[in-house]
């Protein structure tokens, strides 16, 4: 099977505030995903069509403080931020030796769970979720045999992931090594700039950038 974007995450300080702001960019509501049960976060949807879907990811207010920092950096978040971005596998195992042995190593693999608002325990695996090079390189995931989070959601349409990184031959290879070349645009950043992602939807407002 060839391998597809899963879904990409757009993080901030306040999961609340970050709903509202999509909301109202967009036209179209996000729906609550559930919570990160011990990681001191929770998310809300967006589908985003074939198959992806947008997670807005932000502290749980329902959990007391996490007994390690949270995911992809949402502590120091202090606005929204596209922080990273996955790739759906049937084989997880498969593609990450894969990967290593093309020269790129997507990190461990590891299972995660987390309870639907209905009350559905979801269950996935995947590598370390804030993906290679500061986030250009994006994680893999395999949902095994749960349903998939974009099934059934309200929808806008991505137009266009862009990848900005000073060294853009280094992040081709990564995403070459992962089978994922042809997902997003890659483009030469300042020296010292560090790494940026932005995405661009297409909405009943119109298109509208996030990042």
């Amino acid at each position: 099977m060839p391998i597809e974007c899963d879904h990409i995450v757009y993080a901030g300080p306040n999961l609340a505030e970050l709903v509202e702001h999509l909301h109202a960019v967009t036209a179209v509501e996000p729906v609550d995903g559930g919570s990160h049960e011990g990681r001191g976060t929770a998310n809300a949807l967006l589908g985003l069509g074939e198959g992806r879907y947008l997670e807005l990811l932000g502290p749980d207010p329902d959990q007391g403080e996490p007994a390690t920092p949270r995911l992809l950096g949402v502590d120091e978040l202090t606005k929204p931020t596209v922080v990273s971005w996955a790739v759906r596998t049937p084989s997880i195992t498969h593609l990450a030796d894969s990967a290593r042995a093309d020269g790129y190593d997507p990190g461990p693999v590891q299972s995660m769970t987390r309870r639907s608002p209905a009350g559905e325990e979801l269950r996935w695996r995947l590598t370390p979720p804030t993906g290679g090079l500061g986030g250009a390189v994006p994680f893999l995931i395999d949902w095994q045999d749960s349903p998939h989070p974009s099934e059934g959601l309200p929808q806008v349409e991505l137009h266009r992931l862009v990848i900005t990184h000073p060294d853009p031959a280094q992040v081709r290879a990564a995403l070459l090594a992962v089978d994922a070349l042809d997902l997003a645009e890659v483009c030469q950043g300042r020296e010292g700039q560090g790494t940026h992602l932005a995405l661009t939807l297409n909405t009943p407002n119109g298109q509208v950038d996030l990042g």
